[in-house]
């Protein structure tokens, strides 16, 4: 039975449909723009209430999954509705946690209810089953050839973790929770602490939307609690069988760690660390360098640099045209104002890089400084490429608005900057058409190094849609053959099963004989939806 959840926050957990009060350490809400300390309080969660939830979700998953994909998009349509009937105190309330701009929040809860809409559309279009169908050959010689039929099933229960930077994308009803209710799998959620109110709100719509359209209570749950104690129990409890995360590296391999020690391992896709290089090369500064120098500021200081896209390293041959990049970037970033992180902790940690980028190399300009300990002043660094490559602190990532400028002698050094690089979401190449010779030879360095190589843009903002990926090798993500964002993000939480001769009236719709859900299927090699 659910328990009635009203329209604003409580204080609760939620544990399949019914509002559970944590009894550990205390959290609030703060305000990173104003200082304020925000009502209600919420209390963490203990090993007693992931063991409840993860029970619910194990009970969930047998008929969660015999649901059809297209009871399963009507209830993330509903899901998306639901959400935004609550828009106007939902964006209120995350502005408030977050320090965020109002418009940036409206715009996530955009994003937000179009990705549970996007895989509501993926649902019915089918692809994701990855049907085939090998037809039997009796006759073949010398051995025939049985009827052998795949498809995708659900991996079981799932833990997502939501994300400090996106209050509602990469939360509580963000990417990776959309995409695992999509293939089939009940979600047990960890909130963040940086926005309690905000997961609750968002946490009570979900459950709305499982009570309205007939779900299994257990389909979802929301938790808070430590990541070391809560988090962990949960990652272990032998009825989780995959983890989503955005966050810290540390954190990550934490899960990822505690995930392969268990007695059945089980997959972990974390997002984690990136610094996103951005190569500029020497038609396109000679071209538009200014230009290219005021956009890369408008980019670096975005949400105060907490993006997991952020441009924390750009690459450039020494000539006149980086002159006047650096000319036009010094001038717009000694104009930007400071402001605010999104918690005390994620400032510390910002002024910490900031201090180990400055002793490591040249500072070349800063924004206006700060005048409270919770904001972000943003700051541009220089270093030979030498330097950079000597420096494991240069290569790290600084989670907010720092970058350092890495000055190469030529293109050759430019390459081999590159190919030294870890594992990133993003690369970026700024170049005009009489780049493209010295394009080429980056691109292959690239594929191997980032998800998303874009041209002659920014990397901040993740399209979602069928062909993104937001993904990218290690330390950006623990598993980089997969993808966050976007349609394939599903693919993250089904696994390939094989039905060899299984009898016509026992074979699941999507690899019956005569097609029944009208999806298209490899059909002995062929695409066919006959």
């Amino acid at each position: 039975m659910t328990t009635q959840l009203t329209a604003r926050p409580t204080g609760q957990m939620i544990i399949a449909g019914v509002p559970v009060a944590g009894t550990g350490t205390e959290v609030r809400g703060f305000n990173p723009a104003t200082g304020e300390t925000l009502e209600p309080a919420f209390h963490y969660g203990d090993e007693s209430h992931v063991d409840a939830a993860c029970a619910a979700a194990a009970e969930a998953f047998g008929p969660y999954r015999a649901t059809t994909a297209e009871q399963r998009a009507q209830f993330l349509e509903t899901v998306a509705a639901g959400i935004e009937a609550i828009k106007a105190e939902l964006v209120a309330r995350a502005v408030a946690e977050s320090g965020l701009p109002e418009a940036r929040i409206t715009g996530e809860v955009g994003r937000t209810t179009g990705q549970l809409r996007l895989f509501a559309a993926v649902l019915r279009e089918g692809s994701w089953n990855g049907a085939r169908i090998d037809p039997a050959q009796p006759d073949r010689s010398p051995l025939p050839r049985p009827d052998i039929r795949q498809r995708a099933v659900p991996l079981g229960p799932v833990a997502v973790f939501g994300a400090s930077n996106f209050p509602l994308a990469f939360s509580v009803a963000g990417g990776d929770t959309a995409s695992a209710l999509a293939a089939g799998c009940p979600v047990v959620v960890k909130a963040h602490d940086a926005h309690p109110g905000t997961s609750e709100l968002v946490g009570a719509a979900i459950t709305r939307a499982v009570a309205q359209t007939g779900m299994p209570a257990g389909t979802f749950s929301l938790l808070f609690g430590s990541g070391p104690g809560l988090g962990t129990a949960l990652v272990t409890d032998p009825r989780i069988k995959a983890v989503g995360f955005t966050g810290s590296r540390y954190a990550g391999t934490a899960l990822v760690a505690a995930a392969a020690a268990r007695p059945e391992p089980i997959p972990v896709y974390a997002e984690m660390s990136a610094v996103n290089p951005v190569f500029l090369l020497e038609g396109a500064l000679r071209a538009r360098g200014a230009e290219i120098g005021t956009a890369f500021v408008g980019s670096l200081t975005m949400g105060s640099g907490q993006f997991c896209t952020n441009p924390g390293l750009v690459l450039a041959v020494d000539g006149p045209g980086l002159a006047d990049f650096l000319t036009a970037a010094e001038s717009a970033l000694v104009g930007v104002a400071a402001t605010p992180m999104l918690t005390p902790g994620i400032a510390a940690g910002y002024a910490k890089g900031v201090a180990t980028l400055r002793a490591e190399s040249t500072l070349v300009a800063q924004g206006r400084p700060a005048d409270n300990e919770t904001s972000c002043q943003a700051a541009l660094f220089s270093a030979d490429a030498q330097t950079f490559l000597a420096s494991e602190a240069l290569q790290a990532e600084v989670f907010g608005a720092a970058s350092v400028l890495v000055r190469c002698a030529d293109i050759d050094e430019m390459v081999r900057v590159a190919a030294a690089l870890e594992g990133q979401l993003t690369a970026t190449v700024h170049a005009e058409e009489s780049d493209y010779g010295v394009a080429a030879k980056l691109l292959p360095v690239l594929e191997l190094r980032a998800g998303r190589i874009l041209f002659n843009g920014w990397p901040t903002g993740v399209e979602v849609g069928y062909a993104m990926v937001h993904g990218g090798p290690y330390p950006a993500t623990s598993d980089a053959r997969t993808t966050s964002v976007g349609a394939r993000a599903i693919e993250r939480f089904l696994r390939p099963v094989c039905y060899q001769d299984v009898p016509s009236a026992l074979l699941p719709s999507a690899i019956a004989d005569g097609n029944p859900d009208r999806i298209w299927r490899r059909v002995d090699g062929q695409l066919s939806r006959d």
